[in-house]
């Protein structure tokens, strides 16, 4: 019998997890521990978040540390291919055959997640349905936009309804109708199951999302709820420097919002932790 983290049987157990590419270190001992819902994960560029969604979704190896997913060890091969069987991934770009229809990419992918083939269609069609695309089925998917690419990777993630869904940069070339579409679908989804969503839109997160981890330099820089870092920005200056520049900052259609604020004090907050850690 495999190792367990935790007793757990859903969720998302991280411990010591460290992932070094040649002499740089993505991931420094980060601690994990998700359940249910929808949570954010925030960071500026190279923070180390696609690094922790690709160990997350199985498809690059951790460097050290243990990993349990819905209650289950995925360095143990026979419990990593049960996983990969319940769990959706969207990457930041994700490939498909040029040929490939929308509905025949989709079911590609259920047929890759071992789903009973009589079940195949009607997820297809499910899944399809609830990015809006239901009458692009038949389209090749070369010929669709930016946007409705973008979606037909979010219904590929989807069509094996997932205990455990990750999703990297999941808005990137939506619209805002879309978006906000997208957000009530995280909270659906949220209900029942695990899903992670790594962006730079902070709105994504202050809408979506219920608990929000932010990575900085492969570092857990925080922790907490939406509201709490909400919160932490009503009480911090929008005016104090520190937290590096705007490019380290999510985007955001309003700059001074309270949670980009708690964003920019906590990035800071951790940068002087562990500035003063070294002295």
């Amino acid at each position: 019998m495999s190792a367990r983290i935790g007793a757990a049987t859903s969720g998302v157990r991280v411990a010591g997890l460290t992932v070094r590419h040649r002499r740089t270190v993505a991931l420094d001992a980060v601690e994990l521990d998700l359940d249910t819902g929808v949570h954010g994960l925030l960071g500026p560029n190279g923070a180390g978040k696609t690094s922790l969604i690709r160990v997350l979704a199985t498809v690059a190896p951790p460097t050290e540390g243990r990993i349990e997913l819905l209650g289950l060890d995925i360095s143990a091969h026979q419990e990593r291919t049960e996983v990969r069987r319940r769990l959706g991934y969207l990457p930041q770009e994700f490939g498909y055959y040029p040929g490939f229809t929308v509905r025949e990419f989709v079911s590609y992918v259920a047929w890759l997640k071992e789903m009973p083939a009589h079940s195949v269609p009607r997820a297809v069609e499910r899944a399809v349905e609830r990015v809006g695309l239901a009458g692009r089925l038949d389209a090749k998917v070369k010929t669709l936009s930016g946007g409705m690419a973008r979606r037909v990777g979010i219904a590929q993630a989807l069509v094996n309804e997932p205990d455990l869904l990750l999703l990297d940069e999941p808005t990137a070339g939506l619209d805002p109708e879309q978006r906000v579409e997208f957000r009530a679908l995280l909270r659906e989804l949220g209900a029942t199951s695990t899903v992670i969503v790594s962006t730079h839109l902070v709105e994504d997160v202050a809408v979506a999302c219920g608990q929000v981890t932010l990575i900085d330099s492969g570092r857990v820089a925080y922790r907490g709820t939406t509201a709490s870092l909400t919160e932490l920005g009503g009480t911090a200056d929008p005016t104090a420097s520190g937290a590096g520049s705007p490019a380290d900052s999510p985007q955001t259609s309003s700059p001074s919002s309270p949670i980009e604020r708690g964003y920019t004090a906590a990035l800071r907050a951790h940068r002087d932790a562990v500035t003063r850690g070294k002295q």
